[in-house]
């Protein structure tokens, strides 16, 4: 036998990548202290925090307006399950966390969706979980936006105009879901 076959298999790594953005994050340099230029690893039994306390976090955000401890995340295993998830909690008594669209309270807990977008007074967070099958560890990965990662829903979006300048108008049906009418009703 080679080396290569009495090798152990290598075994793949959950990966947590989360992309930051704050509107002011050029001048008031709140991210400074994440590093963003490569994977680190967190021991499975740990629990990742993220706030402004560098005693008890490990993921520092330098502002004042964020809580010691925002909101922290737990690596686990699903019961009678090999799938692993992370479950996220709103350790702040002042802000609330929104995970897309689900509003969390102080001590308020969720799975963290494999794809979602995390919100807390202006920080927005893309978090993308990649599995991996490690029960060791996990790894998270730190990146930067440049541009709003939640675009305003309110704007109206930009139709093209046509050549000859007149543009059509639809409205839209306002929410209203389409009714189903028989053909023999009138």
């Amino acid at each position: 036998m080679t080396s290569f076959e009495e090798a152990e298999t290598e075994e793949t790594v959950t990966c947590l990548h989360m992309t930051f953005y704050h509107p002011c994050q050029d001048d008031k340099m709140m991210f400074r202290c994440l590093d963003f230029c490569k994977r680190e690893q967190v021991r499975a039994d740990e629990m990742a925090k993220f706030g402004r306390d560098s005693n008890v976090c490990h993921y520092n955000l330098m502002d004042t307006r964020v809580s010691r401890v925002q909101f922290s995340l737990q690596f686990y295993r699903k019961l009678n399950s090999s799938e692993f998830c992370f479950e996220i909690k709103n350790m702040s008594k002042k802000t609330k966390l929104i995970v897309d669209q689900t509003e969390l309270g102080y001590l308020n807990k969720i799975d963290l969706p494999w794809k979602c977008i995390i919100c807390f007074g202006d920080y927005q967070i893309l978090a993308e979980v990649q599995e991996g099958e490690s029960v060791d560890y996990f790894e998270t990965h730190l990146h930067l936006a440049e541009a709003p990662i939640l675009q305003e829903r309110c704007l109206p979006s930009l139709q093209p105009i046509p050549e000859n300048g007149i543009a059509l108008l639809s409205f839209p049906s306002q929410g209203k879901s389409p009714i189903e009418i028989d053909e023999n009703e009138s």
